[in-house]
């Protein structure tokens, strides 16, 4: 008997070593250039009046314009757009609240260059589109300004290298416009997660699902379309993965380590371009549905989705579960703790959950909160809009902390981290979905900082 098992045992070992073994795709985190300096927590210097200038002034460019002339401690100062006739409705636009005329860029493609050149400016906000975020951020810092840059503010690892090399080197805050991260339920889940009261997060899921047959007349000669048919892997990962990245401590105690992603076909991409465009299309690369796996360092789970393909209703996914508790934003908002005072003869009934839904749910949330979720602020927030008031409430933020001195809430590591995922699962789907590593931006120092917090005065 002995014999057969170590016989056995003998052939099981020679089986697992002829297995072929799925090995991680290495990713370089290159050292970081002498004279450079994490910027992790970075202060700069207080600014009284924060001097706005705007590059990129449509769909989402112009109302960012309006809105920031609500915001205190500051002014926008300079506007830019390759389309003339949009830098003078913008500037129209603040003519009729009263306000200074700006300084005006446009009619040429490096006209925004002469705007970071202004003297006049201390905020360059970039709204243009995808593959000129990173570009017109790097002069911006080199011209000495801060930045702020639209999703997605970069969409490859060397974009993602230069801009977090460009920040530590000029001292420059690098920040992405991530206005998902201010929606009332994923800053009340945050206040929760930060409290205990899910316990330990082990898992959590975000995601851009949303249909945009409606849209893509709206992108400048249908760039975002292009985009999507040349490029393949999840191309817009950051309304889904920044919340759930501030949940689980990303470089402030953890770090995403590896990635594995996978894709459908793309069944209605070719026929969307065609529809839109006239032109007949033989490959359409952007999947219709993109779902990426993350592991972080201390073993904990990112579910990542794409799809903007198909008439399912827009979501954002947005789950956290943790080993006490749990909560969810789509398709209906809800939260679920465990009840360990349940004891019966019934084992199903022992450690059950206790559902909040409605009332209950909004009674439970009242118990969790922070001063960005003071209702006063919060109903400010409703009235000035962007998307519900969480535009609103990113500007604030962004102001808030360039006029005070302070850290900003989210850094150029967060803007690396979310946007890597492009690239990434780029390379594991072009690799049979094989497991690919994700770069430490930080160099080494993601645990430096213990826990996202917001900054006050």
């Amino acid at each position: 008997m002995r014999n057969k098992i170590l016989c056995f045992l003998l052939l099981f070992v020679a089986i697992v070593s002829c297995s072929p073994r799925t090995n991680v795709i290495s990713v370089d985190t290159p050292k970081r250039p002498a004279g450079q300096e994490s910027v992790l927590g970075l202060k700069a210097d207080p600014i009284d009046t924060v001097r706005v200038g705007f590059i990129g002034l449509g769909m989402r460019g112009s109302h960012a314009v309006r809105r920031l002339t609500r915001v205190p401690d500051c002014k926008v100062t300079a506007i830019c757009d390759i389309e003339n006739d949009r830098v003078e409705k913008s500037a129209n636009d603040l003519a009729k609240k009263g306000l200074p005329a700006p300084e005006m860029y446009g009619g040429d493609a490096d006209a925004w260059k002469k705007l970071c050149e202004s003297e006049n400016v201390d905020l360059i906000y970039i709204c243009t589109d995808w593959k000129n975020h990173a570009q017109m951020a790097l002069y911006a810092m080199e011209c000495g300004k801060h930045v702020a840059i639209e999703v997605p503010a970069a969409t490859t690892l060397e974009e993602c290298w230069a801009l977090v090399n460009m920040s530590e080197k000029t001292r420059k805050h690098c920040m992405m416009l991530e206005n998902c991260i201010y929606d009332f339920f994923e800053m009340n889940t945050l206040a929760m997660v930060q409290s205990g009261t899910l316990g330990e997060v082990i898992h959590v899921e975000g995601s851009y699902h949303h249909c945009l047959n409606a849209f893509w007349w709206e992108y400048w000669n249908n760039w975002r379309l292009d985009y999507n048919k040349e490029n393949r892997g999840d191309v817009y990962p950051t309304h889904g993965i920044g919340p759930v990245c501030q949940v689980l401590n990303i470089h402030r105690g953890d770090r995403m380590k590896t990635l594995v992603a996978m894709d459908t076909y793309s069944f209605n991409g070719p026929k969307v371009y065609e529809r839109y465009t006239g032109t007949p299309c033989d490959e359409f690369k952007n999947a219709d549905q993109t779902n990426t796996l993350i592991r972080t360092e201390n073993g904990k789970t990112m579910l990542i989705q794409h799809n903007v393909m198909t008439p399912r209703p827009y979501d954002r996914m947005y789950q956290v579960v943790g080993t006490e508790g749990y909560a969810a934003k789509y398709p209906t908002e809800i939260c679920c703790l465990l009840d360990t005072t349940s004891r019966s003869n019934n084992f199903d009934a022992i450690g059950s959950e206790k559902v909040y839904t409605g009332q209950e749910l909004k009674d439970l949330q009242s118990q969790f909160t922070t001063p960005l979720l003071n209702p006063e602020f919060v109903e400010t927030a409703r009235r000035m809009g962007g998307h519900g008031g969480m535009d609103y409430i990113m500007d604030y933020r962004l102001i808030y902390c360039l006029h005070n001195g302070l850290p900003l809430d989210m850094d150029v590591y967060d803007l690396a981290e979310w946007c890597c995922v492009t690239e990434l699962s780029r390379i594991s789907l072009e690799n049979n979905s094989a497991p690919v590593e994700v770069p430490d931006f930080t160099r080494g120092e993601w645990n430096k900082i213990n826990g996202f917090k917001y900054a006050f005065k």
